[in-house]
């Protein structure tokens, strides 16, 4: 079952994206004739809304989608868990949206259907955000796609993570060289590239992770101080090593690590909230929505200024964003790690019924880079 249009596929003005490296060329040749198409497809539905992803959603077979007037059909390949997908089971991005409906934020694939007069061609590779991409087939509105070049999942930390660390600090960061960024999660999805993006702009960046694995990944790219939180107190090192505090924060975690990076926020100092996963679980992050009383005097103390970023308010900037982070990408600047679930014990993740595997393994923290389920080649897939 397909949602509702309105406010759920971002729109990338695909066209800005085709003079970048990793961008298709302008299209010269005569379109192929389309590929074969089955009747029924696989996709992850959400039959009653829920935190809990597994007893939310079911694996359901639906017919395939027709694309409508400037919409292609995209045979999925790749698609990108989010810790945000549990927010979308719960109905918390489309309050109005009743079960079912299709779950997922993310895909890459392959074009396999077009309309007379579409400026894609079938065969061609893109990369899409959209609400319901857990499927072996969508159908994506031709504004909301990003032709590439490349069937690396390496594209798909762009369109939301990617976009969403670029806007934020934009837009909320104010970043200036010399000053000192905390990244939480470092080693996921955004964290990764923001640690990055604060290195690109002359900043000291102090990562947090869960393993001295991902303290090594984060080393070798550019992150000046990785906080093994699981072996060491974040607070203490904050304490010990920036007595001053810390100029900017890019906060993904909510509750306790909120509450300490607060307090540790230099004068002026800046708190992006991108997220709180640690509650996401738990019933959302709107489960707790009234904070302690003496946050108010913390910011106060220090004139900081705790700001609230999502990216779909942003939705217009996003296409400059991402051109911008194609062109770090293929300039070697910017480097980008996806997790297929090779270290899982039960990896790596192919097929639509390991989505749910690779949920729990993001939730479990034991990611490095974005997590990555391959549907197109699996035994499961019909396609």
């Amino acid at each position: 079952m397909r949602a509702c249009k309105s406010n759920i596929e971002l729109n990338f003005k695909s066209n800005v994206f085709l003079s970048t490296s990793l961008a298709v060329p302008l299209l010269t040749a005569v379109k192929m004739a389309a590929r074969a198409i089955p009747a029924q497809m696989r996709q992850v539905l959400v039959k009653k809304l829920g935190n809990n992803f597994r007893e939310a959603t079911e694996v359901a077979t639906v017919p395939v989608p027709k694309p409508e007037a400037k919409e292609v059909l995209v045979r999925t390949r790749y698609v990108a868990i989010n810790a945000s997908d549990i927010l979308f089971s719960a109905g918390y991005y489309t309050p109005d949206q009743q079960p079912p409906f299709a779950a997922g934020l993310e895909a890459m694939g392959e074009i396999v259907s077009t309309n007379e007069g579409s400026k894609f061609a079938v065969g061609q590779n893109v990369a899409f955000a959209k609400f319901g991409s857990f499927s072996e087939y969508v159908a994506v509105d031709e504004d909301s796609v990003i032709p590439v070049s490349t069937s690396d999942p390496a594209v798909l930390n762009l369109a939301v993570s990617g976009a969403t660390a670029s806007l934020a600090f934009e837009k909320k960061g104010n970043l200036k060289q010399g000053e000192n960024v905390l990244v939480t999660a470092a080693a996921g999805g955004t964290g990764q590239i923001a640690v990055q993006l604060a290195k690109l702009a002359g900043c000291h960046v102090i990562g947090t992770c869960s393993s001295h694995e991902k303290a090594d990944f984060l080393k070798s790219i550019g992150c000046d101080r990785p906080v093994v939180y699981t072996k060491e107190s974040l607070e203490d090192v904050l304490k010990a090593e920036y007595p001053k505090g810390v100029d900017v924060v890019y906060e993904c975690i909510g509750d306790e690590v909120l509450e300490t990076c607060l307090k540790n926020l230099n004068v002026f100092g800046r708190l992006i909230v991108i997220g709180a996963i640690s509650g996401y679980e738990k019933g959302g992050s709107m489960a707790n929505s009234r904070p302690p009383s003496h946050i108010p005097f913390m910011m106060l103390q220090k004139s900081a200024d705790v700001r609230g970023f999502f990216l779909l308010h942003y939705s217009n900037d996003i296409p400059a964003h991402i051109q911008r982070l194609t062109q770090l990408m293929a300039s070697g600047k910017l480097k980008v790690a996806v997790d297929k679930g090779q270290k899982s014990e039960k990896g790596p993740f192919r097929g639509i019924n390991m989505i749910y595997d690779a949920v729990d393994h993001m939730y479990a923290r034991k990611n490095t880079g974005k997590v990555i389920v391959e549907i197109g080649s699996s035994p499961d897939s019909t396609l």
